[in-house]
């Protein structure tokens, strides 16, 4: 007994120094917890200079085929890391951060158009020695991946693609009818308040985040909020209907029925236009179905890639 009591007590202490270090020195400690959990998924944090100038950060892990995960708008690599344990011990996992979010490269008037960023990642393939490759993207990413697709059909071998944006003909978003309403954007943030409704906005049930590493993340995005202004405007004025259709590349579709970023009625006029389609509706779960249960999301994706 006087052993457990023991193990209690210094489980305890080592608790307790990890909350003070977190509140101490909150930059230095998200570090490190987000490099433990990158570890954990098998994942390690890589950097790379593109020929013509451009900087990627991007994790990479597992053996395979290369799997390509692609974030969203306002988000980062960080948004894939939960979901990579359960597929980088069957592929090659690559998750950059855009060029304009995260780590990568921040130019402040490139096109980033979804066509314009697909062929910067090709560009980030070729580099790293990819030729044929599968494709997965979260809202954003999603508009990013497709358009990759449809520029570059013979080397995307599938599509994962969740709650995707660049389809503008659905119904209203509640986002839309936000932004048509008020001006504002609730997907960006100007303060750390903004940023904390984020969480709420995107996800049905999100996880709690320790204060201190809620003000680290806020910082990232309250900096780039005049770059991401111009970002979403170049994103929600490309449409990728008309390129997608008619695609011949195999393409799971997810959506969390309450995703209030963009319509859920997106995944029928989806998988109207991509003939080898199969749409997954997730109940319970908003618009970032790999981070509120990537689980369910890896297990049905894992058997989508079997079927293939």
């Amino acid at each position: 007994m006087r052993t457990i009591k023991y193990l209690i007590i210094i489980v305890s202490l080592i608790v307790v120094s990890g909350v003070g270090f977190l509140y101490i020195a909150p930059e230095k400690a998200t570090g490190i917890i987000l490099d433990a959990g990158r570890a954990m998924s098998g994942l390690e944090r890589k950097e790379i200079t593109l020929p013509g100038g451009l900087r990627y950060v991007y994790c990479e892990g597992g053996t395979g085929e290369p799997l390509m995960l692609l974030h969203g708008f306002g988000a980062d690599k960080g948004n894939f890391t939960l979901i990579a344990r359960y597929l980088t011990p069957r592929y090659r996992v690559i998750i950059p951060d855009h060029i304009g979010f995260g780590e990568s490269a921040h130019p402040a008037d490139a096109d980033y158009s979804s066509a314009a960023q697909a062929r910067r990642l090709r560009s980030l393939a070729q580099a790293l020695g990819i030729t044929g490759i599968h494709l997965g993207g979260s809202s954003m990413g999603g508009h990013i991946s497709m358009a990759y697709a449809a520029a570059f059909p013979g080397e995307v071998k599938s599509m994962w693609l969740l709650d995707p944006g660049g389809v503008w003909s659905a119904p209203k978003s509640e986002l839309k009818k936000i932004i048509s309403e008020t001006g504002k954007n609730p997907l960006m943030a100007a303060t750390e308040d903004e940023f904390i409704a984020i969480f709420d906005f995107v996800m049905n049930d999100p996880p709690p985040i320790p204060g201190p590493m809620l003000r680290v993340m806020a910082r990232e995005r309250i900096n780039n909020f005049e770059l991401e202004g111009r970002i979403f405007k170049q994103i929600t004025a490309d449409s990728v209907e008309n390129r997608i259709k008619g695609s011949p590349v195999p393409t799971l579709i997810v959506w969390g029925k309450e995703d209030r970023a963009i319509n859920p009625a997106t995944a029928d006029i989806l998988h109207g236009l991509i003939p080898k389609s199969e749409v997954i509706i997730m109940p319970g779960i908003g618009h970032l179905p790999m981070l509120e249960d990537p689980k369910q999301c890896a297990d049905d994706y894992l058997k989508f890639r079997s079927s293939l």
